[in-house]
């Protein structure tokens, strides 16, 4: 396994190998590291850096900001490349439901790998806004033809990119939390464990007696 050190001051973590005269986040000299040793498995680790929820959340983010925009460019200044911004606009507003699909799948297995379930109140919150988001990309998908991307499919579209915002709002706060394999009990909480499990054997063994 190899040798991590993780930043004091900014918690960012890096192999020793790699880590140069400073931090590669913050700047500061690389005697404030210290040793870090990861708490989760190798293949909870493994699949996490494949970062296949970020990536699918980034094509999402760049149709959510695009159609609204175009939206923009072509009323305000329709006499400029018609054709390719229209084009364009009909890609975004029947891709981006598919990208949505993709980023909701991949944000489950995320859930499920870094907290171990999505009941959570932070992950309820997310996933019930991804189908506010992704319920309001299909309404556009279906109005916009049928009113030639017009009003209707801009307000659809800035609902879309609010409620886009909102949710990586939460998920910056999620990115770098993972749970570890084992819940580490306070004294307190230890001690009592230690009790019930002491008359739980003194209750068996009474029992087999």
């Amino acid at each position: 396994m190899k040798e991590l050190v993780r930043c004091r001051p900014c918690g960012f973590i890096i192999e020793v190998e790699k880590l140069g005269d400073v931090c590669p986040a913050c700047g500061i000299s690389r005697k404030v590291f210290e040793p870090y040793r990861e708490k989760v498995s190798l293949n909870r680790l493994r699949l996490l850096n494949l970062d296949i929820h970020p990536i699918t959340i980034h094509l999402s983010q760049a149709f959510v900001a695009t159609i609204p925009l175009l939206i923009i460019v072509s009323y305000f200044f329709n006499s400029f490349q018609t054709v390719i911004i229209k084009s364009v606009l009909i890609f975004s507003v029947f891709l981006f439901p598919v990208t949505l699909v993709l980023a909701i799948l991949s944000g489950i297995v995320d859930g499920l790998i870094r907290f171990k379930t999505l009941k959570t109140p932070l992950l309820r919150i997310k996933i019930i806004f991804s189908i506010i988001i992704l319920l309001l990309s299909i309404t556009m998908m279906i109005v916009a033809p049928q009113e030639n991307f017009g009003l209707w499919t801009f307000i659809l579209s800035v609902l879309c990119l609010a409620t886009g915002v909102r949710l990586g709002l939460w998920g910056k706060k999620l990115i770098n939390v993972i749970l570890p394999g084992t819940y580490p009990l306070n004294k307190g909480k230890k001690k009592q464990a230690i009790k019930n499990s002491a008359k739980l054997n003194s209750s068996t063994d009474v029992t087999t007696s």
